[in-house]
């Protein structure tokens, strides 16, 4: 299988499956000297863990990573570092019974198209498990993006119909707000309409869609490279490779469509000693390069394809199948809500493997 590799410079390789014994990633191109532990990364993994509240998949993973390579005395070193994670509650027994059927809204059809065979427990390397390894590498191109004080966070921006109003002018404080809340959405009224919302569908047996929106500050003007290395395309390439992922905007995204030049144009002025924009719609790139404005961002997810509900379907032969869960499954009725840390991740990763690269733009 190819394709388990992102990113120039700052560039990332991951590699293991959902039931199997450890996930993990490789990160390659990190600078020498940039401080980094253990402690760091599980931080950004705990986040991202499953079994925290009644709004996500009760599987207890937690997720500790172990640095194998690249770091010494704290610090990295230049070598490529390798992160691993090992599975620990895992029960394939459950899927045992779906080893034959087409599953409504899975990759078990499209992989044994391509390949000819697939992990059925707990869909290998199509599972969301695998985001844990690109969290884990977000935590070291966050060191890397602190050292130059660029800031980012992503938060839970809307579920189903339900959207929040969110004031970015304050990272620090929206971060604290975020990650305290059950379903990492700052706004506090928001959160209690998602979860009552959540609630009915569990009743219902259902799931729900969901946007996650991203902000970094601080965002030197410069980053990206034109014409097929946009800044916006890399993002977007990085934020569809998620599982579930099924739409990407930055700044006034498709509603852009519907507003007229004078009104979307963001103009010029002079502030604090410096070239910036009256307003942000263009979401902090032009030409595909950043500004050194916000930038601003947005990735849709389907609803969760295991749902409760019975389904139709066909097994492998091609005969026409009930589907039903086996009892005891535990999945997420909302994957936009743990998808919130790893669009933070992979922002961030974006973000670091650009300013590598734009270090060597000119003289």
């Amino acid at each position: 299988m190819a394709s388990n590799s992102f990113g120039t410079l700052f560039r990332i390789t991951t590699f293991g499956e959902s039931h199997g014994k450890a996930i993990g990633v490789v990160v390659d191109g990190c600078p020498a000297g940039l401080e980094i532990s253990e402690s760091d990364i599980n931080q950004e993994l705990a986040l991202r863990a499953p079994g925290k509240n009644p709004y996500t998949s009760p599987r207890k993973e937690t997720d500790v990573a172990e640095l194998l390579s690249g770091v010494f005395e704290g610090r990295t070193t230049g070598a490529p570092i390798c992160i691993l994670i090992r599975n620990q509650d895992y029960d394939s027994s459950k899927y045992a019974p779906l080893k034959n059927i087409y599953r409504p809204g899975h990759a078990n059809f499209t992989y044994l198209e391509k390949y000819g065979i697939f992990d059925h427990r707990g869909s290998g390397r199509a599972s969301a498990r695998e985001t844990a390894c690109r969290v884990a590498a977000g935590a070291v191109a966050r060191k890397l993006l602190h050292h130059f004080h660029i800031e980012v966070l992503a938060y839970l921006k809307q579920m189903g119909d339900v959207e929040a109003s969110v004031d970015v002018s304050n990272l620090a404080e929206l971060r604290q707000a975020t990650y305290q809340d059950a379903v990492y959405c700052p706004d506090a009224n928001t959160s209690s309409a998602m979860c009552a919302q959540l609630e009915r569908l569990k009743i219902e047996g259902d799931s729900v869609g969901g946007v996650v929106e991203f902000v970094a500050l601080s965002v030197p003007a410069g980053l990206g490279d034109p014409i097929y290395e946009k800044l916006e395309a890399k993002l977007a390439s990085a934020m569809l490779s998620l599982p579930a992922s099924k739409g990407f905007e930055i700044g006034s995204g498709f509603n852009a469509s519907v507003m007229s030049g004078s009104a979307h144009n963001d103009t010029f002025i002079s502030k604090n000693d410096r070239v910036q924009t009256s307003s942000n719609y263009a979401g902090g790139t032009l030409g595909g390069i950043s500004t050194g404005m916000p930038l601003v961002g947005r990735v849709a997810f389907k609803p969760a394809s295991s749902i409760k509900k019975s389904q139709q379907t066909l097994d492998l032969q091609g005969n026409q199948q009930e589907f039903t869960l086996p009892e005891g499954s535990r999945h997420d009725p909302c994957v936009a809500i743990r998808a919130v840390p790893v669009v933070e991740a992979m922002t961030l990763l974006v973000l670091a493997d650009a300013l590598l690269l734009n270090r060597s733009a000119r003289l």
